[in-house]
């Protein structure tokens, strides 16, 4: 029996290590299906003592992840933007405090909520071909998954203003000497990567491990918890303004947006 509620999160146990595959084709994005689906996986896993770490990746060899399905923005409805965003937040604040090791292993493209899943894991392996992105401001939105308070703790204020303010996309290789990843493999092998250091760190002790995170995690959360809940208010709150649905109908119709600045 399948620990995920849906196909869109794909999961197998192997050997202690659970595999998450993001499933939603063409471009694994996130909707209110996947991601509850992400939540219970990892409240499943949290009850199962006998897996030790989980690995995230995206299915097939193209994207790990595009982030949200920009679909369900089309209508400039603040009531859904506030069940995405709490949706996001619920999810990948659950991975985020997995009292084992989560791994990502980006495949591909990791853009908006793509990538701020992975900033939700404790480590990132990207493959070299892999490129990374908070581009919500493109369209009239912003990050609202923890990207512009996790990313900034990663690679510093400068680097995380550069990404998210000025759209800018990095490579893989990039994304190392920033510290946004801490590996980079050759294409096709970052699952392979991932798996192989989750095994080394199934061979350390769970409760060290999870006393390890909690340390770790309490140093950034003094200021964090906040900034989650305020980046949210701030998502809601785009989807009053023209600017918002401009730019999500602009992206959907593959075109240049008009911009109005309200």
């Amino acid at each position: 029996m399948s620990i995920s509620p849906s196909e869109k999160v794909l999961v197998s146990i192997e050997d202690g290590i659970a595999t998450l595959r993001i499933n939603n084709p063409a471009a694994n994005t996130w909707d209110l299906e996947s991601l509850p689906a992400l939540e219970a996986v990892v409240n499943n896993l949290n009850g199962m003592a006998e897996v030790r770490a989980l690995v995230i990746t995206g299915q097939g060899a193209k994207f790990f992840s595009a982030g949200a399905d920009l679909n369900q923005f089309a209508d400039g409805d603040p009531i859904a933007a506030g069940a995405m965003g709490e949706a996001f937040g619920a999810a990948f604040e659950t991975l985020a405090d997995y009292r084992g090791v989560s791994i990502a292993a980006i495949n591909g493209y990791a853009m908006g909520g793509g990538l701020e899943v992975a900033l939700a894991c404790d480590i990132r392996i990207a493959e070299s071909h892999a490129a990374l992105a908070l581009p919500e401001a493109k369209v009239g939105l912003l990050p609202c998954a923890g990207g512009t308070q996790r990313l900034a703790q990663l690679v510093g204020e400068g680097w995380a203003k550069r990404i998210m303010l000025c759209g800018e996309r990095v490579s893989a290789e990039k994304a190392m000497t920033l510290g946004l990843v801490e590996e980079v493999v050759a294409s096709g092998t970052s699952l392979a990567a991932a798996i192989d250091l989750a095994k080394r760190a199934s061979d350390q002790s769970p409760t060290s491990i999870a006393a390890c995170k909690r340390l770790i995690h309490s140093a950034r959360d003094i200021t964090i918890g906040a900034g989650l809940v305020a980046e949210r208010d701030e998502f809601v709150a785009l989807f009053s303004t023209e600017d918002q649905k401009e730019g999500v109908n602009a992206f959907l119709e593959k075109r240049t947006p008009q911009w109005k600045n309200q």
